[in-house]
């Protein structure tokens, strides 16, 4: 790794954290700016980065030692880094790993993306927990430069930054035309991603998915449950995806506010009933949108492999993997409308059904492979509730 300068993190409300610089150069007259958060896994480090969900956000890693295992090719969620910046305690001066390709500091110089290390990230995520996820502003600082001056330049920087509440990133992240999907997971015996052809796909039944910023594991597990997979843009209409003749329709995760996402709503309320659904994180509070409820930003969010969920059906217990900043309000839903599941750290809403319109939903990722397994089996039950009409 090549030391970087000293580099500064500016919270909105007016707290400094000082730190190294590594990845891409960052100025402070053109400074990185998102909204901070924090996750809580210990590994998976390169999936958290390529997550589509966490654009227009700041990670901080609180496990405090990162980049051991490298980075590669293959363990990407999407064809790019979406986050804005990347905040840990150490940085591995060495990787060790057989499937390692390069750094964490080579990927991210490699991506365009500052990252700070040396933070004292475990009072940094105290301060978020206690004061609330919020913009922030992060740069190399300039040795022949005021540091009191360039503080104040990314302090305003900051401030005047858009908030998360009202944005729509969806657009950004979104596929521009729609696509097939044939790549399997990854597989330790053959070292690689498996694939079908065509010709053993058609006679499948076949699941739409509304790309709102879907993770690629999501794809590989769809098909791996049995179903033939198309990808559609957010912004395509009800006609279109009913022009596709799905026997199901997949809403996906993906980042900002899904009050923003109107659109999507709106085409989902025309759909729904036709098909079966299911939706992960974004889908999910899409969801509950369509259904007639609300939604409202947490506090700072749930983003980590460790959240304990309850099956209030089963009262089976799940460690899930979650990524979100906002919740569906349960007191705003009909009465139509089950909770199915329920984070038990604070008592969120994790699952919905609809029964009569075919359609649930959870708010946490069965398919990551940053964190545990236990909720894989909710691909399996969506091709069974397909099959079985």
């Amino acid at each position: 790794m090549t030391v970087k300068k000293q580099g500064v993190l500016a919270l909105a409300d007016g707290t400094l954290f000082e730190g190294v610089g590594f990845g891409a150069d960052v100025t402070c007259s053109t400074p990185t700016i998102g909204e901070i958060v924090f996750n809580t896994s210990m590994y998976g480090y390169q999936e958290i980065l390529t997550d589509p969900s966490y654009a227009g956000q700041v990670m901080t890693f609180s496990y405090p030692h990162i980049g051991n295992v490298g980075c590669n090719s293959q363990d990407v969620e999407s064809s790019k880094v979406h986050v804005r910046g990347v905040i840990l305690r150490n940085l591995s001066p060495c990787t060790s790993n057989f499937r390692s390709e390069m750094s964490l500091d080579e990927y991210l110089t490699q991506n365009n993306i500052f990252g700070l290390a040396k933070v004292d990230t475990r009072a940094l995520v105290s301060h978020i927990r206690d004061s609330g996820a919020q913009m922030c502003a992060l740069a190399l600082r300039d040795p022949s430069k005021d540091p009191e001056a360039e503080n104040q330049l990314l302090l305003e920087a900051a401030r005047s930054a858009q908030s998360m509440e009202g944005s729509d990133f969806v657009k950004e992240v979104s596929c521009s035309e729609p696509y097939e999907w044939t790549e399997l997971p990854w597989s330790l015996r053959d070292l690689s991603y498996g694939t079908l052809q065509n010709n053993e796909l058609w006679s499948r039944p076949h699941v739409v998915a509304i790309d709102c910023g879907v993770k690629r594991n999501i794809l590989r597990l769809l098909l791996q449950s049995g179903f033939r997979v198309t990808v559609m843009p957010a912004t395509s209409t009800a006609a279109e995806i009913i022009d596709m003749k799905p026997d199901a329709v997949f809403l996906s995760n993906g980042p900002g506010d899904p009050a923003a996402v109107t659109y999507v709503v709106e085409t989902v309320k025309q759909i729904l009933g036709k098909f079966p659904i299911f939706g992960i994180c974004l889908g999910h509070q899409i969801l509950g949108l369509v259904a007639g409820g609300s939604t409202y930003k947490l506090k700072f969010g749930h983003r980590g492999a460790n959240h304990p969920v309850m099956d209030l059906r089963s009262r089976k217990v799940e460690i899930t993997t979650q990524n979100h900043g906002f919740a569906v309000d349960k007191d705003s839903l009909p009465e139509e409308v089950t909770v199915t599941h329920m984070n038990l750290n604070d008592q969120t809403v994790s699952g919905l059904e609809w029964k009569e319109k075919r359609a649930f939903s959870v708010q946490y990722h069965p398919e990551a492979s940053s964190g545990p397994h236990d909720s894989a089996y909710l691909f399996d039950e969506f091709f069974e509730k397909v099959v079985q009409g």
